[in-house]
């Protein structure tokens, strides 16, 4: 039996790439379909939904989880790709392009949150 086993933190990096994937494939058309063409052709009103609201929906408690996973999760999908692809192409070394990748894509996450944070303020 092996005891000298390496642990590897790649579970970790999988399991926000497939998270990522799945907003990327089914989160992310709802949001452009609403916001970017039924809204302005006028098929939902944005009356109904006035500046007011929308800041209230958007920094409640389903707006940090509409956060997290439009554009948080994503990112961290967005990251694995580019690791991988770099891997690929054999540029950089696997460490520092682990570091680099995800580093940002843990940064651009903070960014978000931390402007979730200031609006609830």
């Amino acid at each position: 039996m092996n005891t000298s086993a390496k642990r590897s933190d790649e579970p970790i990096w999988w399991a926000l790439f497939s998270a990522g994937g799945v907003c990327f494939a089914v989160f992310i058309p709802a949001v452009i379909l609403f916001i970017g063409v039924l809204i302005p052709l006028g098929v939902m009103s944005p009356e109904a939904l006035s500046f007011e609201r929308a800041h209230g929906l958007l920094f409640s408690f389903p707006g940090l989880i509409f956060i997290g996973v439009v554009i948080c999760l994503p990112l961290f999908h967005a990251a694995h790709r580019i690791r991988h692809g770099l891997h690929d192409l054999k540029i950089g070394r696997n460490t520092a392009n682990k570091i680099a990748t995800y580093g940002a894509a843990a940064l651009l996450s903070a960014l978000a949150l931390l402007g979730f944070v200031l609006g609830v303020m």
